[in-house]
């Protein structure tokens, strides 16, 4: 067999498309990955609207977990039938964000099958650009990580949002004991964000999400953790214009919350959650919000609030999710909510995009 299915983006449309294209062939640096399990990652499909993907048509995906069935001459570190994920991230791996866990920062920094964010020429990306939502995928030896048995290859698939709600913990530096907010609380990243919690030394969880009903069954992620959840379906209905939900997260915590992960992708919930810290707390945006803050820098100053955004996470958070999964630390089975057919990545989109049922993580398989 010479040709594979993918899920491949043009220039000229806004939707995927199922195609037939050649089994890319590995370089002498590459592994060739028959891929078992693919990530859907909910932002993809904005990406490629703003044109954050360079190099099209594209075959989208940069989560992906399979077995190596081919290597480049020069290859020697890994080996014909390894069970591996793909790391994503795409960086020059020599300038001081990328000698110092940083890689995300890179100017050259992009994701395969993903988007480019940095402002450099990013020659990898130009290389390595396809991704895992098909049968096979090539990549640098240098980014798979061999799996133990104990990780499933559904489970490898979504080990980079694992990563990405690490460093979004590590980037709020809860204190020990506080309380964290978790804004989209029902989404891939804030499951993940409240799955990780508790052992980030989280004491009490205030989780933010549309429905009442869905925030709910996230609850039960937390374990023996005090939670308490608010629905912006139960605020009044012009809340993002009054100040709804800032009155509401004030109400169940009066000294305002430690520190914030907010995945909020559009609105004014990002504002207000803002304005719920307490005195020398900490945001951690991740949701690609476009709203400004209407904030004045006075109140940042004032309550001596640090910003951080975050936009991936690196390969240190990558291998500490890996031991944890191994030695059976972290176990988040639940959280893979649903897995679809390559054939039906159309429909696995249009799922993940309309959020019609609750979606926390879903793969697709090939």
């Amino acid at each position: 067999m010479s040709t594979m299915l993918a899920a491949r983006a043009r220039q000229d449309s806004p939707d995927l498309a199922l195609e037939k294209i050649d089994i890319p062939q590995p370089g002498p640096h590459d592994v060739l990955v028959k891929v078992a399990a693919a990530g859907l990652a909910p932002g993809m499909m904005e990406l490629l609207k703003r044109g954050a993907f360079r190099h099209l048509p594209t075959t989208l995906g940069h989560e992906a977990a399979g077995h190596v069935v081919a290597v480049g001459e020069q290859v020697t570190r890994i080996g014909l039938g390894d069970r591996v994920r793909v790391h994503p991230n795409l960086s020059c791996g020599s300038c001081g964000y990328c000698r110092s866990d940083r890689e995300q920062m890179c100017p050259d920094a992009a994701m395969i099958g993903h988007a480019a964010f940095g402002a450099g020429p990013a020659p990898l990306y130009a290389e390595y650009h396809d991704g895992g939502l098909a049968e096979y995928i090539r990549v640098p030896w240098w980014l798979v990580d061999r799996l133990p048995d104990a990780i499933g290859f559904d489970l490898a698939a979504k080990v980079h949002d694992l990563a990405n709600a690490v460093r979004a913990l590590r980037g709020a530096a809860v204190p020990l004991g506080g309380t964290l907010l978790v804004t989209a609380a029902t989404g891939t990243m804030g499951t993940a964000t409240v799955k990780l919690a508790p052992l980030f030394g989280v004491g009490r969880l205030i989780l933010v999400g549309r429905s009442a009903e869905r925030l709910a069954a996230v609850r039960e992620l937390a374990g023996a953790l005090p939670v308490e959840t608010v629905a912006t379906e139960e605020l009044a209905d012009d809340w993002e214009t009054t100040g709804g939900l800032t009155r509401a997260l004030r109400a169940i915590v009066p000294e305002g919350v430690d520190a914030l992960t907010d995945y909020t992708p559009a609105g004014a919930g990002t504002a207000q959650a803002l304005a719920s810290l307490a005195m020398g707390g900490t945001m951690l945006h991740m949701g690609g919000n476009l709203a400004p803050l209407p904030l004045p820098m006075v109140a940042m100053m004032a309550n001596m609030w640090r910003i951080v955004g975050n936009r991936s996470c690196t390969r240190t958070d990558a291998t500490d999710v890996i031991g944890l999964l191994t030695d059976g630390t972290l176990n988040v089975d639940e959280l893979l909510t649903h897995r679809f057919a390559l054939a039906d990545v159309k429909d696995a989109v249009r799922a993940m995009r309309a959020r019609s049922e609750p979606m926390w993580m879903a793969v697709v398989n090939p």
